[in-house]
């Protein structure tokens, strides 16, 4: 019998999504998908890169991040976290 070979690794994984999609997208679709793709490119995407981690699947309003250490991945969450809510304190409180 054949034996094949199965590369493991540990990883962390961190999943996100944001609260209130669906709202938003029924409230404004054109502007809730542009601001998305900012937040991504602006806040997301360089924490990732700063923590050393990257997107592995994205799912509409949400991602899955591998991080190679627990460690990293808590400290990009939290950085994430940190940041859209200093980019929202102006944002009207239903957006």
């Amino acid at each position: 019998m054949a034996t094949s070979w199965v590369e493991r690794r540990l990883a962390a994984i961190l999943a996100a999504d944001v609260v209130s999609y669906s709202r938003l997208v029924e409230q404004d679709e054109a502007e809730t998908l542009s601001a998305l793709k900012a937040l991504r490119r602006e806040v997301v995407d360089p924490l990732l890169a700063e923590h050393h981690g990257r997107i592995v699947k994205l799912m509409g309003d949400g991602a899955l991040a591998e991080f190679g250490s627990v460690v990293d991945a808590v400290a990009c969450a939290v950085a994430v976290q940190k940041a859209v809510a200093a980019k929202q304190v102006d944002a009207p409180t239903e957006r």
